[in-house]
């Protein structure tokens, strides 16, 4: 059984908050800025493919790579590295003079951005229990939700929206600095190893248990053949086109389709990313509860609500509704994934697991919404709220079969713990054994 995690350290917690407030500014200065942007540059609508499937490419590589070399790099350098190379990308975007170097930006904002989403979430998983898991999700909704404020605030001003990438860009700077003084407390407090103790499948399919100073590594291949491995990625595919498809494209609809005003429009996409943050703030709490499997199913329900507010057709009170339902549904969904990563693939390759995930929710943060982009730009943005629901419908299909294929315990189930502290089993929670179907 492995080692419990300890109470997190204030300050390592503090910063781990912020980071992923940093990891929401940026995408929430994106659809506010972007109708600017494009007139900036004289491009069409549907050019902000280009900026998201740029940054998907630099976050995909650097999530994965984050996943399998976190042990050898370490937690601490690799989140000050990658923050700052976010601050010089987050620079350039304030001041490109044409869209390709926006794009080459955006390639290097993913890189950096998704080391440290990778990284984070590895070391909390190990580190963090169900609350502190959510209320770290709930710090990057509210980084999204400043965003659009910062940004608004910006042009309201009369300002450039050059200046708002500027803003976040030097907040970045600070955070780099932060991480880079705190490397070795960040190594302190890294959790134990989980591969060191985890079962490891056999070829047989069954698992011997490692004991806790044998030190055995499981091989990649392993970890790939695991069908929840690729299911649980996909998820995190659907799940992130969601989220980010409908903060991207509110302020387009609510503008354009349901004719508000540009500073309503950008305080309501406020609200949807506001409405994440306080639902990730109060689900923390019930999903320690009433467990991880409750809580994602009635979720998934509310987000396929939500959207299907956004698509009837009707006053523009009623898809502000339903982009806040939608936000306050979706929030515990990816921290509550995240942290049951090792419950459905084993402990061992939890890492490796996370790290791939990560990386697929930047594809689903980047295809999906380009795509939606293509199709508003050659329909109407009205299509937004049927597509949403069409990806909340399918979110729920695959969850429902990956809970069905689980190799361990369903995810309803509460994990059997002694008392701990901050709501941390003292003795952990019990491992599946992973059985290598």
């Amino acid at each position: 059984m492995s080692t419990p995690p300890a109470r997190p350290r204030a300050a390592l917690l503090l910063l781990s908050y912020l980071a992923f407030v940093s990891l929401g500014l940026p995408d929430g200065l994106l659809g506010v800025s972007w109708p600017s942007i494009r007139g900036d540059f004289d491009v069409p609508t549907e050019a902000v493919g280009w900026v998201l499937t740029a940054g998907t490419v630099g976050y995909l590589t650097s999530s994965v790579l984050a996943g399998f070399t976190l042990a050898r790099v370490g937690v601490g350098a690799l989140l000050a590295g990658s923050t700052l190379l976010a601050s010089l990308a987050l620079t350039g975007y304030s001041v490109s003079p044409v869209l390709a170097v926006l794009v080459g930006c955006a390639l290097l904002l993913g890189l950096g951005s998704g080391a440290v989403d990778s990284g984070l979430n590895a070391y909390a998983a190990g580190a963090f229990g169900p609350r502190h898991m959510n209320w770290l999700h709930a710090f990057f909704g509210l980084g999204v939700a400043i965003g659009p404020l910062i940004m608004t605030a910006v042009l309201s001003a009369g300002l450039a929206w050059r200046w708002g990438y500027g803003i976040v860009a030097a907040a970045q700077l600070v955070l780099a600095a932060a991480f880079a003084l705190t490397v070795r407390a960040w190594h302190r407090g890294a959790p134990a190893s989980t591969e060191a103790d985890a079962p490891v499948p056999t070829e047989a399919g069954a698992a011997i248990q490692a004991g806790p100073t044998s030190a055995v590594r499981v091989p990649v291949r392993a970890t790939l053949r695991l069908p929840a491995v690729w299911s649980g990625t996909l998820a995190f595919v659907l799940y992130v086109a969601i989220e980010v498809s409908a903060g991207l494209w509110a302020f387009l609809l609510l503008t354009e389709g349901r004719g508000l005003s540009a500073a309503l429009a950008g305080g309501c996409v406020s609200a949807y990313w506001g409405s994440l943050f306080i639902g990730r703030v109060v689900q923390g709490l019930v999903a320690e509860r009433l467990g991880a499997g409750l809580v994602l199913r009635v979720s998934l329900a509310g987000m396929a609500v939500g959207a299907a507010l956004i698509a009837v057709p009707g006053p523009a009170l009623l898809a502000v509704l339903g982009l806040v339902v939608v936000g306050f549904a979706a929030a515990p969904v990816f921290p509550l994934l995240t942290l049951t990563t090792a419950e459905r693939v084993g402990a061992a390759h939890a890492d490796r697991a996370i790290g791939l995930q990560i990386g697929a929710a930047g594809v689903g943060a980047a295809l999906v919404p380009a795509g939606l982009g293509v199709l508003i730009g050659n329909t109407s943005v009205q299509v937004l709220g049927s597509a949403l629901l069409v990806l909340a419908l399918a979110l729920i299909a695959l969850y429902e079969w990956g809970d069905r294929r689980s190799t361990g315990r369903p995810t309803g189930q509460p994990a059997p713990t002694q008392p701990g502290r901050e709501g941390q089993p003292a003795s952990g929670p019990v491992r599946p054994v992973v059985d290598g179907r």
